[in-house]
């Protein structure tokens, strides 16, 4: 009866304790008993491939641990050609390190088998145990054959550059979906200070909003590469619509600005204007131009220098840049400035300022400060800088800092804007509008 029931039990295959093999783990094993060590091999080096692979390869943190646990109990000769690396720590003692149960270490084991990281290799008895040789060759070995992990070294080293370069342009683009976000808020911001809305901007901003939405969610740098492209284009996009917005702004607004009438026919009642073009004062340092274009220059004086397109030092503005064929409408003045006199021009730059007598440096964060209380954004202000040098945008911002609100048909920022398009022109000249203030000041203190 015992022969027959055995002969039955091994006929279903159903012996008991023997482990139950799947495809996946079947292919495990040929790839473990096909692999021959062609060479020495390091297991440190084998395991720091897996580990840097693992990320890329989706392995749960646990099987990664696992693996390292396991490496612990092998030795470098067990990678040479003619050993085979495999470990035998018991089934308590993984219980106990890995903090698992029964159950949960045979479903892990199983696990490593299906990933085709490790191959059990079983005892007659279904124990693991191995020997050693006085020079700690393997002799016999039961337990967890390492052999799969050294066949696939290559693929991990692979993978692990392949995912190392991947999420090097992941990064790259999300670096760039941030800019152009910026870039977007920005100018939505100034859209909101220049009061600019309308149908067309505001389907910029909804398209930008759906563009922007979803961006971390996406992992592969494909599908990254192709919204923030999209992104960048949406931002060139409105900045071009804010730029032409603000140009018909700054355009309404000088052409409200009528010449004026210095000499008035209508009746003796009607406001008296007063020019704001001075005659010249050699005390002031301000000096006509002569025919041969030199500069005369009185005794312990510095040269004068020019209006808009020049450059501050030395507490003065020189001239820096020249503009062929344009035509001066300033009467060929030059202006001579320290920052102590723009100050008294504008007061209000002093609440930025820690002395009376700051230099140039410092009148540019103090202007940097005012455009922002005076609710000029810094996207005009970076504009601005970039088309007439820090120092003469400091000029201007203080210009726009001592006018009275009623003087600005929109708002400060709108004024502005319309003086850095000017400046882009060629068609700004700062030298006048300071001698106004300077002859507006002498005529308050009379």
């Amino acid at each position: 009866m015992d022969t027959a029931r055995r002969a039955s039990v091994l006929s279903c295959g159903q012996a008991p304790g023997l482990r139950k093999l799947t495809p996946q783990m079947l292919g495990t094993i040929e790839v473990a008993e096909t692999h021959k060590f062609t060479s020495e091999m390091q297991p440190g080096q084998v395991l720091a491939a897996f580990k840097a692979a693992a990320p890329y390869l989706g392995l749960r943190p646990n099987v990664v641990h696992a693996i390292d646990w396991l490496f612990r109990f092998t030795d470098p000769l067990d990678w040479q050609p003619s050993s085979r690396p495999i470990v035998w720590p018991s089934a308590a003692m993984q219980q106990q390190d890995l903090g698992l149960g029964p159950s949960q270490v045979k479903n892990l084991n199983r696990h490593l088998v299906e990933l085709g990281l490790v191959v059990m290799r079983d005892s007659p008895n279904g124990k693991r145990y191995g020997r050693r040789d006085p020079q700690g060759r393997i002799v016999e070995a039961y337990g967890f054959d390492l052999s799969p992990l050294a066949s696939r070294c290559p693929e991990f080293r692979a993978q692990a550059e392949a995912g190392r370069e991947e999420r090097a342009r992941v990064q790259a683009l999300r670096r760039r979906a941030t800019i152009a976000r910026n870039g977007i808020r920005q100018l939505l911001e100034t859209a909101v200070e220049q009061r600019i809305a309308g149908g067309d901007w505001e389907a910029h901003q909804e398209a930008a909003t759906t563009a922007s939405r979803g961006l971390a969610a996406l992992g592969s740098s494909g599908e990254m590469e192709m919204a923030v492209a999209r992104l960048e284009r949406l931002q060139s996009d409105m900045r071009r619509y804010l730029e032409a917005a603000l140009e018909a702004v700054a355009a309404r607004t000088d052409s409200c600005h009528l010449p004026v009438n210095n000499n008035p026919t209508e009746p003796k009642n009607w406001p008296h204007i007063t020019t704001t073009n001075q005659l010249l004062n050699l005390k002031d340092t301000v000096i006509a131009l002569g025919k041969s274009g030199s500069l005369p220059v009185s005794s312990g004086e510095n040269p004068p220098s020019s209006g808009f397109g020049s450059r501050v030092d030395n507490h003065r503005i020189t001239s820096t840049q020249h503009r062929p064929g344009k035509v001066r409408t300033d009467s060929g003045s030059l202006l001579k400035i320290t920052p102590v006199e723009l100050v008294k021009l504008a007061p209000r730059l002093t609440t930025y300022l820690n002395n009376q007598a700051p230099s140039w440096p410092e009148i540019v964060d103090a202007a940097d400060w005012l455009r922002d209380e005076m609710g000029i954004s810094k996207y005009i202000w970076g504009d601005a800088c970039l088309a007439m040098g820090r120092e003469q945008a400091a000029i201007a911002i203080a210009i726009v800092s001592a006018k009275p609100p009623a003087h600005f048909r929109g708002s400060p920022g709108g004024y502005f804007h319309g003086m850095v398009s000017k400046a882009k022109a060629g068609e700004l000249h700062l030298a006048r509008t300071i001698w106004g203030m300077r002859g507006s000041g002498e005529r308050q203190l009379k």
